[in-house]
């Protein structure tokens, strides 16, 4: 049997027999698939050491991973299998034809390969490297759970790609932000379980209450900067995915049918800040590891509970304290300030860096748009099909629209970090820009179970 036989009859799972589902069937698996996720997430791997899991929260938002239990893997790798096939196959490095049935049956074919091997990998480095360190003699046992917990993502993944909205990865992302702001403004539970107000909704209400009590006007204070900073980055960031430049196109072969192409501020969409807090996250893995295994801290960093305290990830990471809980308490350094700038830096520099390399390898730049505009029966309404006229005028706007975007999407992550956001300012702008997408699919979904002639429109070959 050869390689392109094994890729094409690897398993799977059965795509629905109609040829539309319906808006009820496609949210009904969204939320069994939402709850599988929720319930895997609280079911803890057995043979785990006491460890301090808390050094892996940064990795939890980007990966929607649950350290300590069956989701520790979360979706770490389909997004790294997804990330190195799609520079592979942009750069030509791997030849597919994604536009045939054959080549993206292997395209998908070999992103599943990449995922098990992604599984298999990340789960012995966890373990052996004691990233999430076993009892003695439990490592085996701990390795084959994360195993199972990783080919379970990858199932629930591919059932909510076929019979639900949007990915698997998209809801995992946005399911475990969501609990954590949930946890984080309306958390309950203090040290040991004691019932007592830790979410900063309720610390709010207790001190607004409490009000007499020394200290209750300064944690209300911080409460609402928190809760302000969360509210004010979030309506940036919506208001920003709204921004797009339009160019005007037609069908040269039926005139007076007109279209518009949107280019999004947001170009690259999430990707670049994706890809520079993966960087980010893996620094801290990095250091983490390293520790564990040499014994002492190294160059890349030492931490203490999971918060880096010195070396190259204490100065690119966040304060530990918000900007704003530090002016409000009188505890801001030099420190902080310095940490806060080079954070910012790295994040803004990263962005626009991931930014360019993404469109350049992953066939977003203005000649591949060109003909892929050109390909689908459009022109520049005035002029003649050449895709050489349509690539002079993306250029004029695809480029630009990255850098900008890529910094934009940089700088509000960092923003909404330094400022003491409830989440991180990554896991804010991930589900924002993930509901937003998921909500323009599921109202042209309800629009083409509502109106057959819309459906017939929608569901052509072409979306514009």
């Amino acid at each position: 049997m050869s390689f392109n036989d094994i890729l094409l009859n690897l398993p799977e799972v059965k795509g629905p027999t109609e040829k539309k589902l319906d808006f009820g069937t496609r949210l009904k698996w969204t939320l069994i698939i939402l709850a599988f996720f929720f319930i895997l997430s609280n079911i803890p791997l057995f043979g785990l050491a006491e460890s301090a899991l808390s050094q892996f929260e940064f990795l939890s938002i980007v990966f929607g991973a649950s350290f300590g239990s069956l989701m520790s893997l979360g979706i770490g790798p389909i997004v790294t299998a997804s990330i190195v096939l799609q520079l592979l196959v942009g750069s030509k490095i791997i030849n597919l034809n994604l536009s045939t049935p054959d080549g993206k049956k292997k395209f998908e074919g070999l992103q599943k390969m990449l995922s098990i091997f992604f599984v298999l990998f990340e789960s012995m480095v966890y373990v052996l490297m004691k990233g999430l360190q076993a009892i003695p003699g439990f490592e085996v046992i701990l390795i084959v759970q994360l195993v199972v917990g990783g080919l379970l993502v990858l199932l629930m993944d591919e059932v909510t790609s076929k019979y639900g909205f949007g990915s698997g990865v998209s809801i995992f992302i946005v399911g475990g932000v969501a609990w954590q702001l949930f946890t984080k403004a309306f958390g309950f539970l203090g040290q040991g379980k004691i019932i007592q107000p830790t979410g900063k909704v309720l610390v709010l209400i207790s001190s607004i209450i409490n009000s007499g009590n020394p200290g209750a006007l300064i944690n209300a204070a911080v409460a609402f900067s928190a809760i302000a900073a969360t509210v004010v980055i979030f309506f940036v960031v919506v208001y920003a995915q709204t921004i797009k430049i339009e160019v005007p196109l037609s069908f040269g072969r039926v005139r007076g049918m007109n279209v518009r192409w949107p280019l999004s501020f947001f170009y690259t969409s999430n990707i670049p800040v994706i890809l520079t807090a993966a960087l980010h996250a893996n620094l801290q893995l990095i250091a983490t590891l390293a520790e564990n295994v040499i014994g002492h801290p190294t160059f890349f960093g030492h931490f203490s509970n999971g918060v880096p305290q010195s070396g190259l990830a204490f100065w690119l990471s966040p304060p530990s304290l918000g900007i704003f809980d530090a002016i409000i308490k009188g505890s801001l350094q030099w420190q902080m300030i310095v940490q806060s700038c080079l954070y910012i830096l790295f994040m803004v520099a990263g962005s626009i860096v991931f930014a360019i390399f993404w469109v350049k390898t992953s066939g977003m730049d203005a000649s591949n748009q060109a003909e892929q505009i050109s390909s689908s029966g459009l022109q520049v309404a005035g002029f003649r099909r050449d895709p050489r006229v349509i690539e002079s005028i993306l250029s004029r706007y695809i480029m630009p629209l990255t850098i900008m975007g890529g910094a934009a999407v940089g700088l509000l992550s960092a923003l909404a970090d330094i400022s003491g956001a409830l989440v991180r300012g990554t896991g804010i702008l991930l589900s924002i820009m993930i509901l937003y997408k998921m909500y323009e699919d599921i109202a042209q979904q309800h629009a083409m179970d509502s109106n057959p002639l819309a459906r017939k429109f929608i569901g052509g070959e072409m979306k514009v």
